[in-house]
């Protein structure tokens, strides 16, 4: 019985590895042989997860003629990655990918790192702040005292409970978007949304455009739905969305969906502007492709006088093109998992109907969390904390990049939670590796792309400040020389480091 539960193709791997753009060596700088930097590509690859863990790799001679090199060279890449404990093989079953004993499995999104490991490692993997306080306090005690009269019912409440999609449609309606509660399902968290979204409107094969780059964790549940992704890129620095790209991909492609995040883009930090989203808009409801816009850091403008433009789904009265996702995870605290869609009401229907074989509902009690929030104004008052954390983690960490890593270019955005970075001729992923071994855990470009695109970017968010964003920039620095002089042997130690 074979052990590989997935396979590679040979012109998929070769684009992987082809995206892994080396820096041009510099005097006196040895290459590595042709079948090591191979074997490391591919070990690359693995680590990442963009090759997942028992897939099949294509045979030697099909991955020689794809890469234009000798079949010598792929079979002793892979007989190195057999003695390095990354490839398994059998006679008559193939070759397929693994991981040493001991390794944890490479993770394929951006999960944050386990609270024990924060003493040692600076997380700049996930783009989420502590919560801010007293408000996550005062909410849960505010919940409970609203919590008896539901706790005499069944508890399962699928499109929400009413009192939350009645607020949520208020505050629709009081920004110009006229709003009923029977347009408002609540999910459990953003990626709740999407996830019942993609079901009901992409089944496997379908394409779905979507911005490059995009956010990593919604690009990945895209794949595992079977999806087919159309990127469409964005353009360079904060100019956000080429029409004419998004035009010819809607009209050509004719995808089933399109996805954008046009409030402080991740990980661009990007802000659309009017033109652009009835721009967007127009294009989706001509092409016939339902628009899926991401509002979860749209409350998140950190710059004093900032003038937001109108929601996307003020650009479609009728109703027909647009479903908007929101959250309370950015805006508020990630560990309030609470979502919602905000859509026609016959796609609410049909979205609450497909959750009767999901997740039933959401958790009530943080339901009244977030609705205490709401009526009270305590919404308005921690997110104002927010705001204030992320502009000093920003301009902390701008600060702290740009005089640790001068060549390293970048926008600073108005709003949000990510710095996206060009990374001076270094790859992104080799960063990413080296990056845990002395300290600072950063994603990598090619994980917000599709096929390996964005290999000379990283993505750092405004998590940290002060002397820990200091101290972030001075490990990041430290990585990048041992990956731009090939000093990367994996004998760093990590300083522990408290703030």
């Amino acid at each position: 019985m074979a052990q590989w539960t997935s396979a590679v193709g040979a012109a998929q791997l070769a684009r992987l590895l082809n995206s892994q753009q080396e820096r041009p060596a510099g005097p006196g700088t040895r290459r590595p042989p042709a079948y090591r930097a191979l074997a490391d590509g591919i070990r690359l690859l693995v680590l990442e997860g963009r090759v997942p863990v028992a897939a099949r790799l294509p045979a030697e001679r099909e991955l020689a003629l794809s890469l234009s090199v000798s079949r010598t060279t792929v079979a002793a890449a892979y007989e190195a990655l057999r003695a390095e404990g990354f490839l398994e093989s059998r006679r008559g079953a193939g070759s397929w990918t693994a991981v040493p004993a001991g390794n944890p499995l490479p993770a394929r999104g951006l999960e944050p790192l386990p609270p024990e490991a924060l003493g040692s490692v600076i997380d700049l993997g996930c783009a989420a702040l502590p919560a801010p306080e007293p408000w996550l306090t005062r909410a849960v005690q505010g919940a409970l005292e609203e919590l008896p009269p539901y706790a005499h019912t069944h508890g399962d409440y699928p499109a929400g409970l009413p009192a939350l999609r009645s607020m949520l449609a208020e505050r629709y309606t009081a920004r110009g978007i006229p709003t009923m509660p029977e347009q408002i399902m609540v999910t459990t968290g953003a990626m709740g949304a999407m996830d019942a979204i993609c079901h009901l409107f992409a089944g496997r094969g379908e394409r779905i455009a979507v911005e490059s780059p995009s956010y990593a964790n919604i690009l990945q549940l895209m794949r595992e739905a079977g999806a087919r992704l159309v990127p469409v890129a964005m353009a360079e620095g904060l100019a956000g969305w080429d029409m004419d790209r998004w035009r010819q991909v809607l009209r050509d492609a004719a995808p089933r969906l399109a996805y954008v995040v046009a409030d402080f883009h991740n990980p661009t930090g990007a802000l659309a502007d009017e033109h652009q989203r009835r721009g967007l808009v127009d294009a989706a409801r001509s092409a016939g492709t339902v628009l899926v816009v991401d509002e979860t850091m749209s409350e998140l403008h950190l710059d004093e006088g900032l003038d937001m433009p109108r929601p996307v789904c003020g650009f479609d009265p009728a109703g027909s093109t647009v479903i908007t996702v929101g959250s309370a995870s950015k805006a508020f605290w990630a560990g309030m998992r609470i979502g919602w869609v905000r859509a026609a009401p016959d796609v609410i229907r049909s979205l609450v109907a497909a959750r009767a074989y999901a997740d039933l509902g959401t958790p009530v009690l943080e339901q009244l969390a977030v609705n205490w929030l709401l009526s009270t104004g305590g919404w308005e008052q921690a997110v104002d904390i927010r705001r204030g954390q992320a502009r000093e983690n920003r301009d902390a960490l701008v600060a702290a990049v740009q005089r640790e890593l001068p060549g390293w270019e970048f926008s600073v955005p108005k709003g949000g939670l990510t710095l996206w970075v060009r990374t001076g001729g270094l790859s992104g992923s080799r960063l990413a590796e080296v990056g845990e071994r002395v300290g600072v855990r950063v994603p990598s470009g090619p994980r917000f792309g599709v096929d390996g695109a964005f290999e000379g970017y990283v993505r750092l968010p405004f998590t940290v400040g002060g002397a820990v964003a200091e101290e972030a920039a001075v490990r990041l620095a430290a990585a990048a020389r041992l990956v731009e002089t090939g000093a990367s042997g994996g004998n760093e130690t990590p300083r522990t480091f408290v703030a």
